[in-house]
């Protein structure tokens, strides 16, 4: 699925840099933008972000939902409405929200409702939480034309909803991968994908 949509061409606009009161109290450099994302585990997600050239941070946590403060337990319970998230400070001089969209796409199965793998239930939905008129515009441009193009054999079922609100998840989330790589889960389901995102990818890894 990696090789045939790395070679879609898509058209997108470009994203300027913007500056926003940020929910997350995070004290933010102005030429530095946010993405949300929710792509299944928010361990996988994190583990290919973090490899992006141009992005500065990457945290996991939970976003969607109506629960403040939401612990790991009650997300995975599919009561609290919450995805999970990764957060990712990036810097648009260097990679540009489409690009971001790409990866994102292209590391998980947009096609399957509220599942990835294993992992099943509202919390591992596919989701994009834009923080602007103009990530919203992207992403709906780019779910369009990936259906229109063939891309997947069903259609894409990502969700596209403003962003509201990000709870970082506990600290022994964060940064999951590269702490515990040598554990089961690391080995047969992260390792796999990071492999084959450092191929499709290898011109947006960091040096």
């Amino acid at each position: 699925m990696l090789t045939q949509l790395a070679v879609i061409s898509i058209s997108l606009l470009s994203v300027a840099s913007f500056s926003q009161e940020n929910p997350t109290k995070i004290t933010m450099n102005q030429s530095l933008s946010l993405a949300t994302f929710g792509s299944g585990c928010f361990w996988c997600t994190e583990a290919i972000f973090q490899r992006v050239n141009g992005v500065e941070k990457v945290e996991s946590g939970y976003s969607g939902g109506k629960v403040k403060n939401p612990t790991y337990k009650e997300v995975c319970s599919g009561v609290t409405g919450h995805a999970e998230v990764v957060q990712i400070t990036y810097d648009p001089k260097i990679i540009s929200f489409d690009e971001l969209l790409e990866i994102f796409w292209q590391t998980h199965d947009p096609t399957t409702l509220n599942r990835q793998g294993a992992d099943v239930g509202t919390q591992y939905r596919s989701v994009i939480f834009y923080h602007t008129q103009e990530q919203k515009l992207l992403a709906e441009q780019y779910k369009k034309k990936l259906d229109e193009s063939g891309a997947f054999e069903r259609p894409i079922v990502t969700e596209i909803s403003p962003f509201t609100g990000f709870y970082k998840a506990e600290d022994y989330h964060q940064n999951y991968y590269n702490l515990n790589g040598s554990a089961p889960y690391c080995s047969y389901v992260i390792q796999p994908k990071v492999d084959k995102f450092k191929k499709v990818f290898a011109s947006k890894l960091k040096k």
